[in-house]
Parts: structure tokens; sequence; C-alpha cells
């Protein structure tokens, strides 16, 4: 009866925040046509393989996984998979990574794999050799509330069945099930949705819903991409969480000019309480909802991973990781590098490795690189992943 009624609750919010379950038919046109050319230029450069050509291994690494297929938002994209990313992005920040995407969480993870350079979903050709390492489809500020401005977490869905189905027009259905089901799904989205619509208050979120159902939207819509992903055939998935939002440089600035700040408004730290409280509400929904989803299909392997615990042990002991500024962006300009973000490389500071935030909102690749540390092997950080590390995940 609770998970009826909740099921009631989850379809009555979604409607009313018009969350779109399929992409707009124009879209849905494109990236079938999109799709479609790749395979026509597949078979014109004589790429196309049988399911008795063997020259293309689809195993062959240490870590048993034979590629990664990465959906997410600007924690898992710089602006490399965002078209016209310089116009359309609202965070003030051109550059919101240090160097490249190859400085983010899951490429950071990919290394650990023994896989090559996951390539953005736009700048692939459609080669077999680049489909079965894997793609990103991620886009920075993408959301899970459908957005026609970013690619939103349904449109990314769309656009890896669009690719499976590639796959197996390249492969032969054997061979493309079994890459599939040894091949890990990496997702990682909620940041931008709080970032640039209910922090925002954009359509009057705030009025219309608590943190507590937003929260509950939120992670019912990556129930259901976790759920058709199982249906596709991917048996090891991880969900990641939100990262401390209130801790980052430009919540802080936001603050500091807020004169109606209270407080009570701060956790004792440099961190914004209300808005880490409501990372934390959705963080312990999703745990809570993927170890429900888990109970029911016993034959899949999904994997939280907090990086908001990784990221808050950092702030507590900063220099025992060799973090000397906690507040500050790296790259930025103003009152904690935050009242303009990194508009050009130039701006940056001389050692980001010292640096907890690289921009307005994202952290450092020194940062990342224990998150990665700590994901794969527990180490220093135990229980960031659970119920196991990503190198675990890999060997079932």
């Amino acid at each position: 009866m609770r998970r009826l009624k909740e099921k009631q609750q989850s379809t009555y919010n979604a409607e009313k925040l018009e969350i779109n379950t399929v992409p707009p038919k124009g879209l849905a046109l494109h990236v079938h046509l999109l799709v479609v050319l790749m395979g026509v230029i597949a078979v014109a450069n004589g790429k196309l393989l049988s399911d008795s050509d063997s020259d293309t291994p689809l195993a062959g690494n240490a870590s048993n996984a034979t590629a990664l297929y990465v959906l997410g938002d600007s924690s898992v994209d710089c602006g490399d998979n965002t078209l016209f990313y310089p116009l359309l992005h609202h965070n003030l920040s051109l550059y919101p990574c240090n160097g490249s995407h190859t400085s983010l969480l899951p490429h950071l993870l990919a290394e650990k794999m023994g896989l090559p350079n996951i390539l953005p979903f736009y700048s692939q050709n459609g080669s077999i050799e680049e489909l079965i390492v894997g793609l990103n489809f991620g886009s920075a500020e993408a959301t899970i509330v459908s957005s026609q401005s970013h690619q939103s977490l349904n449109q990314q869905l769309r656009q890896v069945f669009e690719t499976l189905q590639l796959l197996q027009l390249q492969l032969g259905e054997n061979r493309a099930d079994h890459l599939i089901r040894s091949s890990v799904v990496y997702l990682s989205f909620g940041k931008d949705d709080y970032i640039d619509l209910f922090l925002r208050n954009s359509s009057g979120l705030m009025l219309k819903f608590s943190s507590k159902e937003f929260a509950h939207i939120l992670v019912h819509q990556i129930m259901h991409v976790v759920r058709n992903l199982y249906n596709a055939n991917f048996r090891k998935i991880i969900c990641t969480g939100i990262l401390p939002i209130g801790c980052t440089p430009r919540r802080m600035w936001e603050r500091y000019n807020n004169t109606t700040v209270v407080e009570d408004d701060h956790d004792g730290g440099d961190c914004v309480k209300d808005i880490n409280e409501m990372v934390l509400e959705y963080n312990t929904m999703l745990d809570e909802h993927i170890l429900e989803l888990k109970s029911m299909l016993p034959d899949v392997e999904i994997v939280f991973c907090d990086v908001y615990r990784g990221i808050m042990k950092i702030l507590a002991d900063p220099g025992h990781y060799g973090f000397g500024e906690l507040r500050s962006a790296c790259c930025g300009a103003g009152l904690y590098g935050a009242m303009i973000g990194c508009l050009s490389p130039e701006m940056a500071c001389n050692q980001a490795s010292s640096y907890v935030w690289w921009d307005l909102y994202n952290p450092t690749q020194a940062v990342n690189s224990l998150l990665a540390d700590s994901a794969w092997s527990g180490r220093p950080f135990s229980d960031i992943c659970r119920p196991i590390t990503i190198q675990q995940l890999l060997t079932t």
C-alpha cells in the first residue's frame, strides 16, 4: 500500500512539473537519423562486423569491464558534449574543468578500468572501435527534469538506446548483448536540477514543492531510468549522489551577499546548512531506493557512490589531504572567485592541486582523484561506494 501511494504521488508530482518521459518528436527523429548516418558511415568505411569477426575484442582488459557508458550533468561533462555551450550556460563559467573532461570522476574511473578515453557522444564518428569502449552522453547543465535548453536525462537515455541499436547492427545481436551485459553504466544527475531550477525557484518550483517532494520526483525519475537500463540488459550500474552544493564558492558568495542571512544558515563551518540539508535529503532517498530496487532485481549490481561524504571528509581535514584553500575557486573572479566564473584558463590559480574547488560549483582534479581512488578501492575514504567498491563491481 505504501509503495502504491508513493507511486501515485510521484506520478502526480511529475505531471505537475511537466516532466517529459519521451523526448520531443523532432529530437527523436534527429537522433534516429544521426544513428542511421553513423551506421552508413561505418559500413562505407568497412567497419561493419559480423558475429564471426573476432578482430575487435569485446573483453580483454584486466578489470573485466568491456565499456563505460556515462550519463550525467556538469559532473561528467566540461561543455564538450553540449552544443552551443558558451551561449547556453547559466553559471558564468566557460571552463568548468581544469584541463579537460579527463579530470572528471567517470573518466578517472575509466582509466582505472583500463579503458581508453571515453569520447563525448557528439565527438564520435560511429566507428565500432569507439562504440565498444563506451560513450559519454552527459551534458553540462543537463537536468533530470526535461528541458528544451539542454540534454535532459530522458534525452540522453534515448541516445543510449539508439547507440545500442547501432551496436546490434554492427556486431550482431549476440555479441552486442555480451558487450552490454559486461559494460558499466555511470549515472550522475541532480546537481544542476538544484542549482539551475530549485534553488533559483525556476517557474516557482519552491512554491509548488517542498524540498522532500522535489527530491522524490528526481529519485523517481532516476529509478525509472535504471529500470529501463536493466530492461536493455545492463547489469552493472553506478549511481552517484550530489556533492555538497552548500559548500561551493558560488553558494558561499551568494550567502555573503544576502543581507537576510541568519547564523543558523551555516553548519558551523564554511558551508550553507539549509542547502546541504536538501542535498542530503536527495542522496539519502536515492540510496534507499537503490537498495529497494536491488532487492527486486537480484541479477543486477547497482552501486551508490556518495561523493558528498567524500568531499565533506576533505573539508573536515583539508591539510591531511594536501589542500590549503577550502572556500575560493581556483578559476574565477571576485570574492571566493565566485562573482564571475572561469571565463579563461588564464584566470586560474597557479597551484590548482591545493584548492578544493575549481570554479563556481565544480571540484578540482585533485579532489576528483581522491574520490576516484576511494570509489575504486575504498581508500582513503571507506564506504564512499556501497554496498561494494567499483573494483569489486567489475569482478561480479
